[in-house]
């Protein structure tokens, strides 16, 4: 039987990574809401990676073996991944960090994994494939692998350590809105979030170009790779972990799938209203709520905005 993540998991994350991983804010919308709804923004967007993921990846690496660590690690990456474990292995002074990505792979993802010294492997047409072939690159090089989101109970805990930092930041914020890519934020985040607050509300998002954990539930079948419809959403493709499977059903109130038109106009919106640079899988959180706004209705809600990794070429697509 599969291990399951805990509250307690979290709360050891949260101490352990309090050195490496910026404390990020919570600000109020200038825009959305009104005296009986109000908006707040995470920013993991300014993590010094640009994404809420060096959580689970510093979580993860604190706890090699010192023979791990001389072997080197590995992850296999739509990008916001890589370069979290890129930055996590110059942090604690490991020599060896292989990244793999996608061929497409968005050139600015690509060149922040290499600037914290990681070495950056293109392999596959998508995150399936890189995947795929990823795999066995780790496993014939003896790397140990750094996984985002299929079962590394370290991992999920990391990420989780983001709703502590919301419900501190903003007691009263009832309603949580997350991203769905493989499951690990979101698993991480509900679990923290309903046990300190049951009655609160956590929304999971995923793109209609790849809603694979609804279509999971839907068909009873965990799908670690699903295919993928056209997307501004590099960071939300391809399938779903196999622990945030097991455990997300449970946790989430719904899960709410967005429309790309919306996602682009959101990302616009945050952009150019709000001034936040963030890609465009952040900016389904907002989508939800022009999608879904019965949601939100006479709520306190935190979007959280995962990721600020956007290049130049989706910049101009988000606003054209």
């Amino acid at each position: 039987m599969m291990e399951k993540l805990t509250f307690q998991d979290i709360l050891d994350a949260r101490k352990a990574i309090r050195p490496y991983a910026r404390l990020t804010p919570l600000e109020q919308s200038f825009y959305l809401g009104d005296e009986d709804h109000k908006f707040y923004f995470k920013l993991e967007s300014l993590q010094r990676a640009r994404s809420f993921k060096i959580r689970g990846a510093v979580n993860k690496m604190l706890s090699l073996t010192e023979e791990e660590r001389q072997r080197g690690v590995g992850a296999v990456s739509s990008g916001n991944h890589g370069s979290s474990v890129a930055y996590a292995a110059q942090l604690l002074g490991i020599d060896k960090a292989v990244i793999i990505v996608p061929e497409r792979t968005p050139q600015s993802k690509i060149d922040k994994i290499r600037y914290f010294g990681a070495e950056a492997k293109l392999m596959g047409r998508n995150y399936d494939e890189a995947h795929a072939l990823g795999m066995n690159y780790i496993r014939e090089n003896g790397l140990t692998n750094i996984d985002s989101c299929h079962d590394d109970i370290k991992v999920y805990a990391g990420q989780g350590t983001v709703a502590l930092e919301i419900l501190e930041q903003e007691p009263e914020i009832d309603t949580i809105v997350v991203p769905i890519g493989g499951g690990g934020i979101a698993t991480g985040v509900a679990l923290a979030a309903k046990s300190i607050n049951p009655a609160i509300r956590v929304y999971g998002v995923q793109t209609e170009a790849c809603p694979a954990m609804v279509a999971s539930y839907a068909d009873g079948v965990c799908y670690e790779e699903y295919p993928i419809g056209p997307t501004l959403c590099d960071a939300l493709v391809g399938g779903v972990g196999a622990l945030s499977y097991e455990m997300l059903r449970s946790l989430l109130d719904d899960i709410l799938v967005v429309k790309e038109e919306t996602i682009r106009k959101a990302a616009a919106f945050l952009l150019t209203e709000e001034k936040y640079v963030i890609e465009a899988g952040s900016a389904t959180t907002l989508a939800a709520v022009w999608d879904y706004p019965e949601k939100f209705t006479g709520k306190k809600t935190a979007l959280i905005l995962t990721g600020g990794n956007i290049d130049g070429e989706t910049i101009r697509k988000v606003l054209a």
